[in-house]
Order: structure tokens, then C-alpha cells, then sequence
């Protein structure tokens, strides 16, 4: 089985352009099918029957895993399956008729802007490091960008001059646009602090940790804990919580929700239609209209 889901995992890179996160969520959830497939003395795929599959979906929920989890991996069991149907490497697809269970779409946490006011205000900007801290809160706050994406940006991602900057996802981009305060913190950052931490000129990685190498993101999680316990913020929160943020903050000032999709690069327009239902009342235009700080 491990050779079908290698070539089912390439296949999804080189055709459908996945991303890296993709590709190994999906690697996870059927290493975890396989493992307990093997344990049910099945070893190929050509003997999985729809059966097998129905144990392991109560297998899972005998097991108390979380109903988003399950739900996941519903679909890349799907996905495999599909994949090798089509392919006419088995005669019948075992998973045609397995379903997710139900899940509960929980409203994401968001902090309000006055909290967010705060954690931006916290990095000391007389300090390289707090020029560096500065630039990569008022980025993510300013394009709701993932942090994985945020630290593999590289330093010809973004353009000054247009003020925008480049999201790669797989073989995806998205440009987002920023306005002048994020804009001025990654300025300072280039100019005055970067050059501090990085002396190899190959370096290529926009954000570094204090040795020069690239941010990781455990690096990134251990700034943005310590700045929201200075700001007072209570809550636990992640450095998704200001993805979050920022799409209720666009939505609140008056952004469309397929800006905000465009910009979050999100491919279903259900995802961000989670943050209406909080009641909140050309993506450039909309952005310099409807961010808290351009």
C-alpha cells in the first residue's frame, strides 16, 4: 500500500499542484488507515473492502478522535481510492460510499482590534529584534497569511513599490496587498535590522531568527506568546488567531467575502462565510478601504 499512496501523493503535487501542508495531511491520515488495515491482516489495496473501511471509520470513533479528524480522513481515503479507481488499478472504489460524520463548524477565536492594537504595540522598536518582531506581527495582521507562509517568504516576495507581497503555495500564488503601516515596518526591518542577523548574502529567507537562519515556527509561536502575555491578553492564542482576525476586522469595515476569500487564499467561499455568520456587517480597492491599519 505504501507504493499506491507514494504515487497517489506525487500524483496530487505534480497535477493538481497541492501544497506541502496538503500533501502530508494527507500522508498522516492514510498511514493511520494503512496501520490499522495491516493489523486487520490486510496488506494490499486490492483487498480493502468497503467493509474494512466502515470498521476503521468506528475504529475511530470508538477511539473518541475528534469529528473534523475523522471527517479528514474520510476524504483522503476518498481521494485514494478515486484516484486509483480511475487509474483501473482496482474494480471497485471500497470508500464510494463512506461519510464523514457531522461536524460542527465552530465560530474560529478572534481577538477585537483594540487587543490586536496592543500585541502590535508591544515589540521594542528601538532594538533589531523588535524591528524584526514589529515587521513579521504587522505582516501577518496585515495580509491574514498562514504562518508557514510567512516564514518562507522570501526577501524578492515583496514589492516596495507596489506595496504588495507573494504568497507561494505549491505551485499557487497569491499576491495580497498591504498598506503603508506594514509596509513601513518591513521597510525598517530590511533596511535597519535584517542586516544585523544575516551576513551570508545567499540568504534568501525574508524573516531570520538572531543567527541568521530562517524563522522557524516554533520561533514565530514563542514571539507571538510572549507579546500577547505583555499585551494582557489572557486568551491562548495562535498565530492563526490573527488570520482570523483580520478576515472579521476586512468583513466588519466593509470588505466583500470573496476579497477576503482571495486574499486568505481560501478555494471555497464557505470557509471565510464561517466569519458572517458572527453577525459582521477589484481586492486592492476593498483592501485600502477596509483594513484597520493602512
Amino acid at each position: 500500500m505504501e507504493r499506491d499512496i507514494r504515487e497517489f501523493i506525487a500524483y496530487l503535487h505534480n497535477n493538481k499542484g497541492t501544497s506541502y501542508n496538503t500533501e502530508v495531511s494527507y500522508q498522516r491520515d492514510l498511514k493511520k488507515m494503512t496501520s490499522f488495515l495491516a493489523g486487520q491482516n490486510i496488506h494490499t489495496i486490492e483487498a480493502v473492502r468497503s467493509t474494512d473501511l466502515e470498521d476503521y471509520m468506528r475504529y475511530m470513533e470508538e477511539e473518541n478522535f475528534a469529528p473534523s479528524t475523522i471527517s479528514r480522513s474520510v476524504a483522503s481515503i476518498r481521494a485514494l481510492f478515486q484516484y486509483l479507481f480511475r487509474q483501473g488499478r482496482i474494480k471497485e472504489d471500497p470508500a464510494d460510499n463512506i461519510r464523514p460524520p457531522k461536524v460542527e463548524k465552530k465560530m474560529p477565536e478572534i481577538l477585537s482590534i483594540q487587543e490586536v492594537e496592543r500585541l502590535l504595540a508591544q515589540p521594542d522598536a528601538d532594538t533589531p529584534k523588535g524591528i524584526r518582531d514589529s515587521a513579521m506581527l504587522e505582516l501577518l495582521y496585515a495580509t491574514g497569511m498562514r504562518v508557514s507562509e510567512l516564514i518562507h517568504l522570501k526577501i524578492n516576495d515583496v514589492n516596495m513599490r507596489l506595496s504588495y507581497v507573494i504568497c507561494q503555495e505549491g505551485q499557487r500564488e497569491r499576491v495580497i496587498p498591504i498598506g503603508s503601516v506594514s509596509r513601513d515596518a518591513l521597510l525598517r526591518y530590511i533596511r535597519e535590522s535584517r542586516p544585523v542577523f544575516v551576513k551570508d548574502e545567499q540568504e534568501t529567507a525574508l524573516f531570520t531568527n538572531c543567527s541568521g537562519k530562517p524563522m522557524s515556527r516554533q520561533g514565530f509561536w514563542k514571539v507571538l506568546k510572549t507579546y500577547a502575555e505583555e499585551a494582557g491578553i489572557e486568551r491562548d492564542i495562535t498565530p492563526h488567531t490573527l488570520r482570523h482576525s483580520f478576515a472579521v476586522h476586512m468583513l466588519q469595515n466593509g470588505a466583500d467575502v470573496r476579497s477576503v476569500q482571495e486574499m486568505l487564499g481560501h478555494s471555497d467561499i464557505s470557509t471565510p462565510q464561517v466569519y458572517l455568520n458572527m453577525n459582521m456587517n477589484k481586492v486592492r480597492e476593498v483592501y485600502m478601504k477596509a483594513h484597520p491599519r493602512k
